[in-house]
């Protein structure tokens, strides 16, 4: 068991104020702030402070597999199969989606034998890996994250009075299934510049007006398309969004996106828990590069309710976020100021991060103590973690392989 230290990665829709203030730096930051990574991604791995310095995750994992990793190196190969991280959104991310496995192997080779760089910015596909991904908000976040019901967004468009958007209504409401919103998606998404500079700014002007009036049943929708189009003027994505769920997490809830799923994040803080993996298929709201027709061939549009987790009682006093993945698990512990010590039950390998409070580890006559925003590194060869609040209420995420 040791100490360990976040990667911490800047982005320019990251905040200056979210991450420093949680991990007790100086606020605002010199740079916007937008993720900090715990696991051991080749990209940017996590450091373990031992008593011979400091040393990478990545390393350490790579060098004793079995002794740091345990069963799970036979399931998943010689590496951690999760990353997870604490992400700070000021504006919103791209609007984006991740491959399947098998699409994610593909792609990867494909890159590979086409010399295209691993670093560079044109790559899709930065390892061979898929990326189901949950998060957990700490605050209240904003989401777009799957495709709405077709013939809500029918709603939606009928609501917005718009005279351009009835073709598009009509579309939906005469085929309302997954082949009618990839019809409309890829419509929207290639339009000609020309076409677009005409439909969008009607589209701003409909969300305008409709938010000036008494009928307010789409008003999120609404606000987030012109939100949208004002970081990202003249953007296709803005109106693609408009087909997606919005979705607000309260503290404490989470939101699972399987592959395929396409999405945004709006604003706000939350852990996050993915499998180890960094393939993001673009499709708008960004400088960065974007790939429609890579894209289209990874996206599921069937349409999906609001993909929400919420939180289970596990029975040892944690409280536990199901998923369907294997690679990973997550639970939240809640520890009262002046509790006993409190087991964590599932072996390693895990990381016990700190977002509330400061609490202390105990193995043995080992003894990590966690504040805002650290965490440990849990090996497969340390059984019997304790944790204990410290002069204050303290939240602790727990992050460990997934059940076979």
């Amino acid at each position: 068991m040791h100490e360990l230290v976040g990667a911490l990665r800047s982005y320019a829709w990251g905040s200056r104020t979210a991450l420093a203030e949680l991990c007790g730096r100086q606020v605002p930051s010199a740079h916007p702030e937008a993720e900090l990574w715990f696991g051991a991604h080749p990209a940017d791995p996590a450091y373990l402070r031992t008593d011979d310095g400091t040393r990478s995750l990545l390393e350490v994992v790579s060098e004793n597999p079995g002794e740091e990793l345990g069963a799970a190196a036979t399931r998943f190969g010689d590496r951690l199969p999760f990353l997870l991280k604490i992400l700070a959104a000021e504006e919103p991310l791209s609007l984006q989606a991740h491959p399947s496995a098998e699409q994610a192997r593909s792609g990867f080779a494909r890159e590979n034998r086409t010399q295209v760089p691993l670093d560079s910015p044109m790559r899709n596909y930065r390892d061979d890996s898929h990326k189901p991904e949950l998060v957990v908000a700490l605050e209240r976040f904003e989401a777009l994250a799957g495709f709405r019901d077709p013939l809500r967004t029918v709603d939606l468009f009928r609501a917005l009075d718009v005279a351009e958007l009835a073709q598009y209504a009509g579309l939906l409401a005469a085929q309302p299934d997954s082949d009618g919103l990839r019809t409309l998606f890829t419509s929207w998404i290639t339009l000609p510049p020309t076409v677009l500079d005409t439909l969008l700014p009607t589209v701003l002007d409909g969300c305008v007006r409709y938010l000036s009036g008494s009928e307010r049943e789409f008003a999120a929708e609404a606000r987030t398309t012109l939100e949208l189009a004002e970081a990202y003027p003249g953007d296709a994505g803005v109106l693609a969004a408009m087909l997606l769920n919005r979705i607000t997490l309260q503290p404490g809830q989470g939101l699972f996106l399987a592959a395929g799923n396409l999405h945004a994040y709006l604003h706000g803080v939350a852990v996050e828990i993915m499998a180890n993996s960094d393939n993001v298929l673009r499709g708008g709201l960004t400088p960065k590069h974007v790939d429609v027709p890579e894209l289209l061939k990874v996206l599921d549009f069937e349409p999906i309710d609001l993909p929400l987790v919420l939180p289970r009682p596990a029975g040892d006093g944690s409280v536990r976020y199901p998923t369907p993945a294997p690679e990973f698990a997550l639970r939240r512990f809640d520890l009262t100021a002046g509790s006993a010590l409190v087991p964590l039950t599932d072996a390693g390998p895990g990381i016990v991060l700190c977002t509330a409070g400061s609490a202390r580890l105990l193995d043995g006559d080992s003894k990590v103590t966690l504040t805002r925003g650290s965490a440990a590194w849990i090996s497969a060869a340390d059984k019997d973690i304790r944790a204990q609040a410290t002069g204050e209420p303290a939240t602790l995420f727990c992050a460990c392989v997934g059940a076979v």
